[in-house]
């Protein structure tokens, strides 16, 4: 039983690797079995579709990334020291990939949505489910920001499904121009998208 636990976890890094390497229509299945150093068996044991792989792909990879959000944004940290960290965080982590493969990876959902969402229904609804739940987890932090009047926004809502779209889109031209310092920008058009009432000493306070 280690032994199949252990071929799942190496096809699903191997899968997710490649995916942020070259998409996920070009690659094959005997690719990713080699990669992963498992036998072809051994996918379709735990995968019946390439489909099926994409969508445990997706949700390991929330998994993670559902803990490092909720970590962030449920901290005794002002509100948006929250949103900043999360932006910081973001920038940090592209740099950290492209030091170690020299390519800016971007982000998985994000690519996957540019990629998948018009083919594959059951890939497009995991990953609204996904993106609707960071706009819910930015929402609640504008809301506590709303009341303390550090923000003057309507509808915290929408300004927080702008303020996640202005995060992918940043990622995704760091990702195209592989340059990571597209990301420098986040807080600055952040502060700016949610009109913040903050002190500029406050706002750039660590």
């Amino acid at each position: 039983m280690g032994r199949t636990s252990d071929a799942r976890e190496k096809i699903l890094k191997a899968a997710q690797s490649l995916i942020e390497l070259r998409g996920y229509s070009a690659l094959g299945v005997a690719e990713i079995c080699k990669a992963a150093g498992v036998p072809k068996g051994s996918f379709y044991y735990f995968f019946e579709t390439k489909e099926l792989l994409a969508l445990a792909v997706i949700d390991e990879h929330w998994a993670v990334q559902r803990v490092a959000w909720e970590r962030i944004m449920r901290s005794d940290a002002q509100p948006l020291q929250r949103l900043r960290q999360l932006f910081e965080e973001t920038e940090a982590g592209q740099r950290a990939g492209r030091k170690s493969c020299g390519t800016v990876s971007g982000c998985l959902f994000g690519n996957l949505s540019l990629e998948l969402s018009n083919q594959t229904e059951p890939i497009r609804e995991r990953l609204q489910q996904i993106f609707d739940r960071q706009v819910e987890m930015v929402d609640q932090v504008i809301s506590e920001a709303q009341q303390q009047g550090d923000v003057a926004v309507v509808d915290s809502h929408e300004a927080a499904r702008s303020v996640v779209a202005q995060l992918e889109g940043q990622v995704l031209f760091a990702k195209l121009y592989n340059n990571p310092q597209r990301l420098e920008t986040l807080w600055s058009n952040c502060l700016a998208l949610l009109d913040a009432r903050v002190r500029p000493a406050t706002a750039d306070a660590h």
